[in-house]
């Protein structure tokens, strides 16, 4: 029987954009712009500048590579992976895949240098997309909290992966050569939360990008590798879950034990690709739903905020201790706090939305006074038998009645222009005119009839 990575390497290999149903390709697409309008705001943040200029003071002058997104500076390819994806992290448009994983952080850079470097079409680059993104959540599903719970941010870990696996595929790797890049991706996986936690900054997808082009240079190279790195005694999962049995420290449903032949079945049948969600508010993943549910309940039935008595919210256990229960940094079912699960509930309810253009800092000064009120009221229950991202909202009024709805998990789940339109405000307040940002949607949406890819980077530098 064919071990994990030989088998995602077949089905990589043979894979055509002819075999990708239209709902994967919107799929890619999205993701893709996503990260772009990401990494344009990331552009203009600090710490996004710093990996620009790191960069660029170190490898301007380059005679071959890839383009610094926004700058336009010539650097490595691995540099510009390195510092495109850190723009795509210090934006804040994230994807988000089962919480604690943003996948177009890491793979959307990779997959645009190596369409870059390989001069390849709009339907190359969404095809390498779409396995870079099928690979890494089978990989990742059912190991998220687990992983994390070890001290490994999943992110990072599994990020690697999903860039690697796309760039090899955009580049043209074959079956041998994409196995390999699997197995050095185990080798070079990494992302420990410790620095995090105490009070440092975190080193993560930017880190796994640069080690994905490593891993796809040297598998182009000739560099071999073992077809178990994956499930072997002493390979990956052992390594980051602490067996190769799928037995779970802790999950997501409540589940004690995963299956590793889930993770290649049924390839090219069911997409997991599409359980990917769009992070369009800077906040925790699992805050999204605690803004658009609540607001869909108050406009359905015509609540307003001054009449609210108080928020129950039931929601996944796991939401309410981040980044883990083995070492958890805040809870979000105590005491409400400024930029906590219970302040976007408020905040849902009081604005009926939330501003798609406010950034990572939020602070008491800048929030409506009825928010603040209205937060102290809001009480979230943990539960083992609630699905991620879904929970459910009951609204109590002062007139005795109350309000529920159910969230599915899926409220985030939108086609390509649903996505473009509920992310447009962010237009105007990007480092390059709203009409060339126009551009790139345009480009996006009609990706496939691109003859070049990397068309997508070129629209994103400041002309």
């Amino acid at each position: 029987m064919a071990s994990i990575s030989r088998t995602l390497a077949q089905w990589i290999t043979n894979l055509r954009y002819e075999d990708l149903p239209a709902a994967v390709v919107d799929r890619a697409k999205g993701v893709t712009l996503q990260s772009i309008a990401s990494s344009l705001i990331g552009a203009e943040t600090a710490s996004g500048k710093q990996a620009l200029k790191m960069i660029a003071d170190e490898e301007a002058g380059v005679k071959k590579g890839a383009t610094l997104m926004v700058d336009g500076t010539l650097v490595t390819k691995g540099g510009a992976a390195y510092a495109n994806s850190e723009l795509a992290l210090s934006g804040g448009k994230y994807d988000t895949f089962r919480m604690l994983t943003h996948p177009n952080t890491a793979i959307i850079p990779a997959a645009l240098v190596a369409a870059e470097s390989a001069g390849a079409s709009g339907k190359t680059y969404l095809t390498g997309v779409v396995a870079g993104y099928e690979a890494m959540e089978r990989m990742a599903a059912e190991f998220i909290p687990t992983v994390m719970s070890r001290g490994f941010h999943p992110g990072p870990v599994f990020g690697i992966f999903g860039a690697a696996i796309a760039a090899a595929k955009i580049m043209g790797l074959n079956e041998d050569q994409i196995n390999s890049t699997i197995a050095l991706c185990a080798s070079l996986a990494s992302g420990n939360l410790e620095s995090a936690r105490g009070g440092g900054t975190a080193l993560r997808e930017g880190a796994a990008t640069r080690s994905a082009m490593l891993a796809v240079t040297l598998a182009q190279a000739g560099h071999t590798s073992s077809d178990t790195v994956l499930e072997g005694e002493a390979g990956f999962y052992h390594a980051y879950t602490g067996n190769n049995h799928g037995v779970l420290t802790y999950s997501f449903a409540g589940d004690v034990k995963a299956n590793l032949a889930n993770i290649t079945a049924n390839l090219g049948k069911d997409w997991m690709f599409l359980e990917t969600l769009y992070r369009i508010y800077y906040t925790a993943g699992y805050n999204i739903a605690h803004i658009d549910v609540p607001a869909a309940i108050c406009n359905e039935n015509n609540i307003r905020h001054q009449d609210v008595d108080r928020v129950e919210a039931v929601v996944n256990w796991l939401e309410t201790q981040y980044p883990s229960p083995a070492f958890t940094s805040r809870r979000e079912d105590g005491e409400a706090r400024v930029g906590g699960t219970a302040y976007f509930t408020a905040y849902g309810v009081v604005q009926r939305g939330y501003p798609v253009t406010a950034g990572r800092k939020v602070e008491a000064k800048d929030a409506p006074p009825a928010v603040l009120d209205l937060m102290k009221r809001v009480k979230i229950i943990p539960s083992h038998k609630m699905t991620l991202f879904g929970p459910c909202f009951t609204i109590f009024t002062k007139d005795g009645k109350s309000y529920t709805k159910q969230s599915t998990g899926r409220e985030f789940i939108w086609d390509f222009d649903t996505h473009a339109k509920r992310i447009q405000d962010i237009a105007n307040s990007l480092p390059i005119p709203a009409a060339q940002y126009g551009e790139i949607v345009a480009a996006c949406r009609d990706l496939e009839k691109e003859a070049r890819a990397d068309k997508l980077v070129r629209l994103t530098v400041k002309r």
